[in-house]
């Protein structure tokens, strides 16, 4: 076969493939990743607005962008509304993120100003990520929440599903490799270290062997919280009260009374 019969056979043997995809899928991720930026240029336009543009100006950009992605993998109707409800949550997202950006000042004596988190700090592009795309996937948007959460971990190296419930003041030093799964909950005023897991211990399956989905499978985190560099808490009955301390590269697959420290498996 030379290489225009390749070519040939392979072309055919593609479309087979390519066929059976109902939808077109190219540039949505491209316009959610776009769009997540406008809407930090509108909540922050003096720190990451490159463009120099109106709040309204990004706050329109950020909305025709969502909605033309939400209006391939969904319809029209949805993504109108759908954008409309983001849009509209802004102001508080904006509240809380600032709540978060507080925390990180005063949890981190290496900072020197809020500006600084904003500008400088992973934690914060992470996290503001995470708050805008759990809006999303609380009224069950499909993708566009991974994909907002999955640009902010491409950037930093944080995974952040937007399916957790993370509460005010929150903070990530360092940062990367943290890990922090679906169904997670994580109370007010938790500070975590860099490499931290918040993961499933393991999974239910049906007989055929496929997975269960749609359970509880992460960690209940209390407030005022601390897990150091490396610990690894797992399990959907795993329960961390509050005001606990939990010692770097501590593994943990029970839960812990309120107030404990652990610095080891026991």
């Amino acid at each position: 076969m030379n290489l225009e019969e390749a070519l040939l056979s392979a072309e055919e043997g593609l479309k087979v493939f390519a066929d059976k995809d109902e939808t077109d899928y190219n540039g949505i991720r491209e316009s959610v990743e776009g769009a997540f930026r406008h809407l930090q240029a509108a909540m922050f336009p003096s720190h990451v607005n490159q463009e120099g543009r109106s709040i309204a100006e990004n706050l329109r950009l950020s909305a025709d962008g969502l909605r033309e992605a939400v209006t391939r993998l969904a319809d029209g109707e949805k993504a109108e509304r759908f954008t409309a409800m983001l849009i509209s949550r802004l102001p508080e997202i904006r509240r809380v993120l600032w709540t978060d950006i507080i925390a990180a000042y005063q949890g981190d004596p290496a900072a020197k100003s809020p500006d600084e988190i904003i500008l400088a700090y992973p934690a914060f592009t992470a996290i503001s990520a995470y708050r805008t795309a759990h809006e999303l996937y609380k009224v069950n948007v499909p993708l566009v929440p991974r994909i907002i959460t999955e640009y902010a971990h491409r950037l930093t190296g944080i995974d952040i599903h937007p399916g957790a419930s993370i509460g005010e003041y929150f903070f990530i030093d360092h940062g990367t490799g943290v890990v922090i799964g679906e169904t997670s909950t994580i109370g007010r005023r938790v500070k975590i270290y860099q490499n931290v897991t918040i993961g499933a211990k393991s999974f239910d399956v049906y007989p055929d062997g496929s997975l269960v989905k749609g359970i509880k499978r992460h960690p209940d985190i209390g407030n005022n919280v601390v897990i150091y560099a490396g610990a690894t808490i797992l399990g959907g009955n795993t329960v961390i009260g509050d005001n606990c301390v939990i010692g770097g590269n501590v593994w943990l697959t029970h839960s812990v009374d309120p107030g404990r420290v652990v610095v080891n498996d026991r």
